[in-house]
């Protein structure tokens, strides 16, 4: 029983620790090797796939070298590598390193799996404490912080991990290929639905705000403790394998969830999430549901037989040959567990790369998570037959009940809520600021938080408009970046969606915005989607103007003329007359088409006391996209457009004196 224990936790600290990886070699590709929506997401993703496809030479080596050397070796590795990483090193250092991670940690799973026959409990362990810990980190992964505590934490992680693999496996036998094949099919479906912290705050945003829009939400990690304990309860239980009923209700459950998700409606994000949860959970313990196949013979290193051949080359004794042939057939199955194993994590890095390329390409991709459930449930559903449940190597309602009380502590300890209210009376003059913040990361491939708060928090804004808010793509690390920037700025918001649910745009106010609104801007070609947000800002005694929010995207090689001209009309009619400011990155110049629609609907350039006032790149300003317009009866001030890399945009800020009440 011990040794089962030590190789559940093994397997789940290897999952941790892989994850932890995922999240900062993940935006590498699109921060740090290429650049979104300027390199070629065929250049990138074919970077991504190539050190997937690399790992599927791992079982070869452990059937030549033996498993025992090589996963120690891949162990070593991948626990040094995400050491390494609590350094934030920033640059093509962290993108390299964290490769050296992913590709240690897939050789590690192949060595893993190549020993280990029922993987199942390790898995969703480790699935639900990543997604736990990271919530109770509010989605600010240890890797980030740069900190002591964040250091001793990793330290103790890695120890722990390492010392794991001080005893040798147990005998395994010859069953376990099916539920390795799903490790990578469920680490993506987790990462992106069933256990996303940032969709979890998300899903609660919608259904606290208005149709259509999110706002911050009182407790909004509350959804992930359900998550982990529905997951858990339906992967470690049994309770969807003990009749056909229940074997089926979980694939039909995860399909279901899988479609909601895809609908792309932010309602909708709560049962997806639930729903997901509950099948990946239920697929997962039919998978690993099967008899014990023991081998009948000696403990074997996968890739070595227990016997070879005699150094003379005589014929073996009697003995030898009788341990020969379940040895070698032990071999073979720890292959084809390893392969399973490395074939699932190439699955997810496809759908990875298919989902999210969508969005510099232009196509639908909302069939991919359907996909990928539909290949779990198939595999789920055609699972041989139930045996005699073997010894649990968890007791699954004492570890259910541990981890979710871990994820519980989210909502207490990451959850703040910015209190906003009138002050006495209006003010003279509002201060707006309007940022590009390239889902938080920054031009050396950080998610620098502490440097985008910096940078607005010196400028001491009234309202934040903001551009390329991310609140939990797998992609960018899961991470709920307006969340953690309102918190680190004290300020609320509203959110509306723009690719998706969770990217899109948004207004920070210290003051309350009531009346939100949001419409979806026409594509004429533009790959990625965009909106216009726009809020009424109480600043009381009845004077409340409206500022709209926007990220216009151009079609190729054209201006976005079409959603100017959009964002403009809407913007006009929903002020109504009142004091009004359209603010973003426009991705247009003083002097274009598009510039133009905002003057031509009687808007004026509120930054034209500043001109040239480049922004992008932050480095090398050389381009004027970040805009602010303003009603006439506004009268602009102090125009500005601070120096930082904590994105690949400066940010403009301007103060806005009122018209007399």
């Amino acid at each position: 029983m011990r040794q089962r224990q030590l190789a559940t936790a093994l397997v789940a600290l290897g999952v941790v620790l892989l994850t932890d990886v995922l999240r900062v070699w993940l935006p590498g590709i699109i921060t740090i090797f290429g650049q979104a929506a300027s390199t070629p997401a065929e250049l990138m993703g074919a970077f991504a796939l190539g050190w997937f496809v690399l790992a599927l030479a791992a079982p070869a080596l452990i059937r030549r070298a033996g498993s025992r050397p090589v996963t120690l070796a891949a162990a070593a590795l991948l626990a040094g590598t995400r050491l390494a990483l609590t350094a934030t090193p920033g640059g093509r250092t962290q993108l390299w390193l964290a490769t050296a991670g992913l590709v240690a940690g897939l050789v590690w799973l192949a060595g893993t799996a190549a020993t280990t026959e029922r993987p199942v409990p390790g898995l969703a362990v480790g699935l639900a404490v990543a997604a736990a810990g990271h919530a109770v980190l509010d989605t600010y992964d240890l890797v980030w912080w740069g900190r002591w505590e964040a250091w001793l934490v990793s330290a103790v992680l890695v120890v722990l991990f390492l010392a794991g693999h001080a005893r040798r496996p147990v005998p395994s036998g010859s069953g376990g290929a099916r539920a390795w094949l799903l490790a990578g099919p469920a680490l993506l479906l987790s990462g992106m639905v069933a256990l996303s912290p940032g969709l979890a705050r998300t899903a609660n945003s919608y259904l606290q705000g208005d149709p259509g829009v999110a706002r911050s939400p009182l407790l909004g990690l509350a959804p992930l403790p359900v998550a982990v304990a529905v997951f858990l309860v339906a992967a470690l239980t049994g309770a969807f394998v003990s009749s056909p009923w229940a074997r089926a209700a979980g694939p039909a459950a995860l399909l279901a969830g899988a479609v909601l998700f895809a609908l792309d409606r932010g309602n909708l994000l709560l049962p997806a999430l639930l729903v997901t949860a509950v099948g990946l959970g239920a697929c997962l313990a039919r998978t690993g549901a099967g008899p014990v196949a023991g081998t009948g013979g000696p403990a074997v290193d996968a890739g070595h037989t227990a016997h070879g051949p005699a150094a003379d080359g005589s014929a073996v004794d009697g003995e030898a040959t009788a341990g020969r042939a379940p040895a070698a057939g032990a071999a073979r199955a720890g292959a084809r567990r390893a392969y399973a194993a490395t074939a699932g994590m190439l699955v997810f890095a496809l759908a990875a790369v298919a989902y999210y390329s969508a969005y510099d390409l232009g196509y639908p991709n909302g069939w991919v998570p359907v996909a990928v459930a539909g290949l779990v449930a198939a595999v789920a559903l055609t699972a041989g037959p139930v045996g005699d449940p073997a010894p649990r190597a968890l007791p699954p309602v004492r570890t259910t009940a541990a981890v979710t009380a871990l994820a519980l502590l989210a909502p207490l300890v990451a959850d703040d809520v910015a209190v906003v209210g009138n002050r006495s009376g209006p003010p003279a003059r509002l201060t707006v600021a309007a940022y590009n913040i390239r889902m938080g990361f920054g031009l050396d491939g950080r998610l620098d938080l502490p440097g985008l708060a910096g940078i607005l928090r010196r400028q001491d804004p009234d309202v934040v408009v903001l551009s390329e808010v991310d609140r939990g793509w797998l992609l960018n690390g899961g991470h709920d970046t307006l969340d953690l920037l309102a918190d680190r700025l004290g300020m609320a918001y509203v959110f509306a969606p723009a690719a998706d649910p969770l990217w899109g745009d948004a207004v920070l106010s210290r003051w309350p915005v009531t009346a939100p609104r949001t419409l979806p801007l026409p594509a004429v070609g533009a790959p990625t989607g965009a909106q216009a947000l726009a809020v009424t800002v109480d600043l009381g005694d009845g004077v409340r103007p409206a500022v709209v929010s926007t990220h216009l995207q151009p079609p190729p090689g054209r201006q976005p003329v079409v959603q100017a001209r959009a964002v403009a009309e809407f913007a006009t009619a929903y002020a109504g007359g009142r004091p009004l400011v359209v603010a973003g990155d426009m991705n247009t110049e003083p002097g274009d088409a598009a510039f133009a629609e905002f003057t031509r609907a009687g808007l004026v350039d509120a930054l034209a006391a500043a001109r040239p006032l480049p922004t992008s790149p932050a480095d090398r300003p050389r381009e004027q996209i970040d805009h602010v317009f303003v009603t006439p009866g506004l009268r602009p001030g102090d125009v500005a457009a601070p120096p930082g890399t904590a994105s690949d945009h400066l940010p403009v800020v301007v103060t806005l004196t009122l018209p007399p009440v």
